[in-house]
């Protein structure tokens, strides 16, 4: 088994691509920028309202959190309403992103403010990464 098969067998049954870890952190980052500057959800439960209402620009999902059934339904939901998610290693990550000093599960940026123009680069980049 290659060390990249290996790797994929360890990824949490929700995960459907692999994130580079530059675009991790740069979606971090805009999620940080777009909570000081516009308005983001955090949490499952907000960001699966966020999602359904079509209100989010893009979702954060963490690729740490167990159980698993607790994220499973983001990705298709968000494929249904058109949506564009990205992973993040790390749900403590994702936490500081937020402004919390705990792990967060999954985020809605709703309004991108200052980072909308990082966003559009980043979903642009999603959107070659899943073909």
């Amino acid at each position: 088994m290659s060390e990249e098969e290996k790797e994929k067998a360890n990824m949490p049954a929700y995960v459907k691509f692999e994130v580079r870890e530059d675009l991790q952190n740069k979606s971090l980052e805009a999620l940080d920028l777009a909570r000081t500057t516009g308005s983001v959800k955090k949490g499952t439960n907000e960001t699966t309202k966020i999602i359904e209402m079509g209100m989010a620009k893009l979702v954060l999902i963490g690729e740490d959190v167990t159980p698993e059934e607790i994220l499973m339904h983001l990705p298709p939901l968000c494929e249904e309403k058109d949506v564009s998610y990205i992973y993040v290693k790390s749900q403590r990550d994702l936490g500081a992103a937020c402004g919390i000093n705990k792990g967060c599960a999954s985020a809605a940026i709703v309004d991108p403010g200052k980072a909308e123009e990082v966003i559009g680069g980043i979903i642009a980049e999603l959107e070659e990464i899943k073909g």
